[in-house]
């Protein structure tokens, strides 16, 4: 197998995979056991594809982004040649830099506008409008409007996951600023926006972006008003159950523990997921720590047996699998 038929196979398994964890997780009320799960190719031709995503436009069209800055479409049987947006020139890759994620607002398919999360080429997070141009499979990037840039202290952990979310609100997943354990201590810091879950309003019409009325720290002193949840250490991706609104969150570990954190869809906001105080169930720094106040994970994983970086994912909502369906 080639490597670029090896890195999609890996999203796949991940995927497989996420949908596992997120079935034992949420107590899913299926019927017997979840079916057989094989790998079968489905696209190819890319390059470091780190997302993969629809705009819910009824085209059936999948957008998957390379790494190193293009945003690709899988359209009907076939990998289109020309890229739906190169904004290579600006992106700062590899490790885990470049660009991470693309998202669709809801009534795309009037709108015409779509958002991305990068690292620009001095390896700060930005995340930009961008416009289609009169070829729907073609976007226009001269249209770019910069929306929000973070300043990062180290290259790794960038986050990088955009997606809305059921109230129609931009959420975004950012790092802790990187090196390792944390030591600025932004999962912490409420006056950075550094290993959070940010929640901002990109579609009001307000420049560069409103903040929705009911984020929980939208008037507290000392608190960016954009901060949704706090204590990440890289969140590298989250979703939203389709169905029920809740949210899950896979929250890379240090060195020992990785952790899945799970939002109802009733919350109002303002979970604190605890690192750097904890990895997992675990204290970390400090090593005897207290655990009140903070909502800690639903699963975490060892490395002890060589597991890996939690991935994430979604939770199944479709219908021609029936066993795996929550």
């Amino acid at each position: 197998m080639g490597r670029t038929s090896d890195q999609f196979f890996r999203i796949l398994v991940y995927l497989s995979f996420s949908i596992l964890l997120s079935h034992a997780i949420a107590g899913a009320q299926a019927i017997g056991d979840p079916p057989d799960i094989a790998i079968d190719r489905y696209g190819e031709g890319f390059s470091s594809p780190v997302h993969i995503t629809h705009a819910a436009d009824g085209s059936g069209r999948l957008f998957v982004v390379e790494q190193s800055g293009r945003i690709r479409i899988i359209k009907g049987s076939g990998t289109l040649p020309v890229p739906f947006l190169d904004i290579s020139d600006r992106v700062s890759c590899c490790g885990e830099q470049g660009l991470l994620s693309v998202a669709f607002p809801p009534d795309y398919a009037i709108k015409g506008h779509f958002y991305v999360n990068h690292t620009n080429l001095s390896g700060d997070t930005v995340v930009a409008r961008y416009r289609v141009s009169a070829d729907p499979d073609v976007a226009d990037a001269a249209t770019e409007e910069i929306l929000l840039t973070i300043a990062q202290p180290f290259a790794n952990h960038n986050g990088g996951q955009l997606a809305f979310g059921p109230d129609g609100y931009l959420y975004i997943g950012t790092g802790d600023g990187g090196s390792g354990g944390d030591p600025l201590n932004n999962g912490q810091n409420t006056d950075v926006l550094l290993g959070k879950l940010l929640r901002i309003d990109v579609e009001a019409g307000v420049a560069p972006y409103g903040i929705p009325p009911t984020n929980p720290y939208r008037l507290r002193a000392g608190y960016r008003p954009e901060i949704w949840a706090l204590g990440l250490r890289n969140p590298w991706r989250f979703s939203f159950d389709r169905l029920t609104g809740d949210l899950y969150i896979g929250d890379v570990g240090q060195n020992m523990y990785e952790e899945i954190n799970f939002q109802p869809a009733a919350s109002a906001g303002g979970e604190n997921y605890g690192w750097r105080i904890m990895e997992g169930f675990h204290c970390y720094n400090p090593a005897a720590c207290n655990p009140t106040g903070l909502t800690l994970p639903v699963l975490e994983y060892e490395h002890n047996q060589g597991n890996c970086s939690v991935t994430a994912g979604g939770v199944y909502r479709g219908s021609f699998h029936p066993n795996l369906f929550g």
